[in-house]
């Protein structure tokens, strides 16, 4: 038997206030219209359990002090609010913000007013150079749209929707269960209308009486300069339709940069190794290099050690909000300590050797053997 806290996510000595927010947080991510996982209406039915007891003072006491098992000899009915059936998850949260008592859900919210449409996300992948520099994407969304056959009323046309008769248009109905502590009011969605308030006696075919159709839609998503792996874009009004002509949901891009094999970003500046040898760190050099913009040619200094950094000015990422202030392109130096030399480079090597330490060098005798197999 799950544990009405772990349902929640919240501590054992938490407010009314964290319930609240941990049951609006898992209420919209366990919705059934949401979340099609098979388990997500018991899951969701469990949360609406957790949060019905822990809201109510006497509920709560009995279960923390004898589980739900105690709850039931005590009388009180564990059902939960959404054992008869479950309305939009916007009629759910436009319920919880006009207030819940003891649990329940107002009886005095309109089931007929305007309710924004869902938001929806899609996931779109870039190039690493299409982030740094922008792009368009063109992106398809199945989103609900009104029903044009029937206005987004539900009802064949020429019909019209009559009041529900379970529950009198109010889009709930009310039970009250007598327990030891007395009566116990609960108020759940109407499992005739699903807290429409009215019922439609013939159904219109095209969208088989929801008002609403899943479209397929193609946007032209314009990608901003800048942006990083997991940037989140969100496109106003592009989501579900809205309910009784309530506004449309947002669609919210989120955004996947693939790592490129050369470049490593590091906020707006470009991160590079560069391996030279160790007379071009002695000497310094000009190398020519890669870098977003093209080749270009970077300076190295003489004297020049490992994990020293040279850079390119302005060749880095724009700034996501100016896209003409740009980051650096900066190369970390690695000196590169040759493993095999030709007989030229010893020479010259033993020379530098003895120049530097004043002393002639003695070539051990696995250096030699490894010399005649090589």
């Amino acid at each position: 038997m799950a544990d009405y806290y772990e349902i929640l996510g919240v501590d054992r000595n938490a407010s009314k206030d964290e319930i609240k927010s941990a049951f609006r947080k898992m209420t919209r991510k366990y919705h059934p219209d949401v979340n099609k996982a098979p388990d997500a209406e018991a899951k969701f039915k469990e949360i609406g359990k957790a949060y019905e007891t822990l809201m109510d003072d006497e509920k709560r006491e009995t279960y923390d002090r004898f589980g739900e098992d105690g709850l039931k000899n005590a009388g009180f009915d564990t059902s939960g609010p959404f054992a008869g059936g479950f309305g939009d998850l916007s009629e759910i949260l436009a319920s919880f913000f006009d207030g819940m008592g003891m649990g329940g859900f107002s009886a005095r919210s309109n089931p007929n007013a305007p309710r924004q449409g869902e938001d929806l996300r899609v996931d779109v992948e870039l190039e690493f150079e299409e982030a740094v520099f922008g792009c368009t994407k063109q992106v398809k969304i199945d989103h609900l749209e009104i029903c044009k056959d029937c206005n987004g009323t539900g009802a064949k046309p020429g019909t019209t929707p009559v009041t529900c008769p379970t529950c009198g248009g109010m889009g709930k109905v009310q039970q009250t269960t007598q327990t030891a502590f007395g009566n116990f009011t609960q108020v759940t969605t109407c499992p005739a209308c699903k807290g429409s308030g009215k019922k439609i006696e013939t159904p219109c075919e095209t969208c088989k009486g929801h008002g609403r159709v899943e479209v397929e839609k193609s946007l032209d998503i314009k990608i901003p300069a800048g942006v990083d792996n997991l940037s989140k874009m969100r496109l106003s009004g592009e989501g579900d339709c809205g309910i009784n002509g309530g506004p449309a949901g947002d669609l919210y891009v989120i955004l996947h940069v693939k790592p490129s094999e050369y470049f490593n970003r590091d906020g707006i500046n470009i991160i590079t190794p560069l391996e030279i040898s160790p007379a071009q760190a002695v000497l310094g050099d000009e190398i020519e290099v890669k870098t977003l913009d093209g080749n270009r040619t970077v300076h190295i200094p003489s004297g020049i050690q490992s994990g020293n950094m040279v850079k390119l000015n302005g060749l880095g990422v724009p700034h996501i909000q100016n896209k003409n202030h740009r980051g650096d392109h900066i190369f970390v130096i690695n000196v590169v300590i040759p493993k095999k030399l030709s007989q030229i480079e010893k020479d010259l090597y033993k020379q530098l050797y003895e120049i530097n330490t004043g002393k002639k060098h003695q070539e051990k005798f696995a250096d030699k053997v490894k010399g005649v197999f090589r």
